[in-house]
């Protein structure tokens, strides 16, 4: 079972455990400077990285949606590329219909609803096998500390609901890095929420801050005005209940799960049972409905959410640059070969 993050890796506390394990934290921050410092392979066609600095969901995946869906409607032949974290696959693999989050990962099942997506821990791999596979575009579902493959355009995302906890490098905070390390390879930051612990004036000057909201998907309108028990196993599940109230639905109970929870068979029937005693439809992520098995997934709504631009025209403008990187790589290839 996968375990919660630690309360004092959260908010801006510093105490004897942080300073304790601080050390460590700087043998982590080193090693991770030294990995990504290795040149990684430089793909044929334009690289798109979804990350962030901490351990654990901020938005990631739902930024990489966002941006799938906008490269589509372009014209553009966007593919996904992720590790696929909680799957058992090794190895390079095509997410395929019928396979299971307990293969490749409840991310993968979903990025895989919108396009072609690739699992493995060898990003180079992946993306080669993707580019043959006809990907124009590649966005990676997190990676900013993974180096074997070169990006065009590097996001780091911020969950303004946690900002970067007590600061600290893991295991004496979230940080899989220092923060200024991170930003220094991305051209803009997206925080997502309302800024609760001041996470902009953390990043550097320099760097482009956007701003986003998340918003609930069309399918809440089924559960407004009814009684909910909602239930979510994700980095933060009281995001996901918030997003909930706000859109109208009246909670009656949240129950919360770490990340990527597995849901056993008691755990199911508890919930489905604790929902008949309160007259309560039972309601979850698309991200956890992904690790239920198709009977459990038809007994609970599940409601997704999307992302609310402070400036849209911005995120377009970054997609633009990276679609021009395409013409003229197309362009180039395309004088070569004439010759």
């Amino acid at each position: 079972m996968l375990l919660r993050a630690p309360a004092f890796w959260e908010g801006r506390g510093d105490g004897i455990l942080p300073r304790l394990l601080s050390p460590l934290g700087a043998v982590t921050a080193a090693a991770t400077a030294r990995r990504v410092a290795r040149p990684g392979w430089r793909a044929p066609v334009p690289v798109i990285c979804c990350g962030n600095v901490t351990s654990g969901g901020s938005g990631k995946t739902t930024l990489a949606l966002d941006l799938g869906q906008r490269l589509r409607s372009r014209g553009l032949a966007p593919h996904f590329v992720l590790r696929g974290y909680g799957g058992t696959f090794r190895g390079t693999k095509r997410v395929a219909a019928g396979d299971s989050a307990a293969l490749v990962g409840d991310e993968a099942l979903l990025l895989a609803a919108v396009g072609p997506t690739w699992v493995g821990a060898d990003r180079a791999a992946s993306a080669s096998a993707a580019v043959a596979d006809g990907a124009d575009v590649l966005v990676l579902d997190d990676g900013l500390q993974n180096p074997t493959l070169a990006k065009d355009l590097s996001l780091l995302v911020v969950d303004g609901g946690f900002g970067f906890g007590n600061g600290r490098v893991m295991p004496a905070g979230p940080l899989r890095e220092p923060v200024a390390a991170g930003a220094a390879r991305c051209t803009a930051a997206i925080l997502i929420e309302q800024d609760r612990f001041n996470a902009a004036a953390e990043l550097p000057h320099w760097l482009q801050l956007l701003r986003a909201r998340l918003v609930p998907g069309p399918e809440v309108a089924a559960i407004v005005g009814r009684r909910v028990l909602a239930f979510a196993g994700i980095a933060r599940p009281a995001k996901f209940f918030s997003t909930l109230q706000d859109a109208g639905v009246e909670l009656v109970e949240r129950l919360s799960f770490p990340d990527h929870h597995p849901f056993t068979d008691g755990e199911f029937r508890r919930i489905l049972s604790r929902s008949r005693q309160l007259d309560a439809l039972p309601v979850t992520t698309p991200k956890d409905a992904a690790r239920l098995t198709p009977g459990r997934r038809a007994a609970v709504h599940a409601v997704g959410v999307r992302l609310a631009w402070d400036d849209a025209e911005a995120i377009e403008g970054m997609l633009d640059q990276v679609t021009a990187r395409r013409n003229t790589s197309v362009n180039r290839s395309t004088s070569v070969s004439s010759l």
